[in-house]
């Protein structure tokens, strides 16, 4: 196993790594919709806020040398899905016309205020 980090990984002192690899497959534990810059969530709702998940999960891809095309499947997180519309607006930009298995998954409050949360599996070389 490979564990993958970035210059911002669990900066909450949280007992866990942003991604392992193994083998081919990288397993990239939930981002949140923080930004890495400010540490605070991305301002502008869902939208930006799935927005800014999808940058932090695009340095954890990017540290293993893996792109969004290699995502297998993301399981999203938000706290209501009446969400879903703003969410997927921002997830299609990312994706483009890549197409990962999802599932998303309506919760209460996540960490640090944020809206937006997303883990994935991704097929890397």
């Amino acid at each position: 196993m490979r564990m993958i980090t970035t210059k911002y990984s669990v900066r909450d002192g949280g007992h866990y790594t942003p991604g392992i690899q193994h083998n081919q497959t990288l397993y990239i534990s939930g981002q949140l919709s923080i930004d890495p810059e400010t540490g605070r969530p991305a301002e502008g709702g869902v939208k930006a806020e799935a927005a800014q998940a999808l940058k932090n999960l695009d340095l954890v891809l990017k540290e293993a040398g893996c792109s969004k095309y290699d995502v297998l499947q993301c399981r999203v997180y938000i706290p209501d899905v009446a969400l879903w519309g703003e969410l997927n607006e921002a997830y299609a930009e990312y994706f483009k016309e890549h197409k990962p298995a999802r599932i998303v998954v309506p919760s209460n409050r996540l960490y640090g205020g944020c809206q937006v949360e997303i883990e994935a599996i991704a097929a890397c070389k």
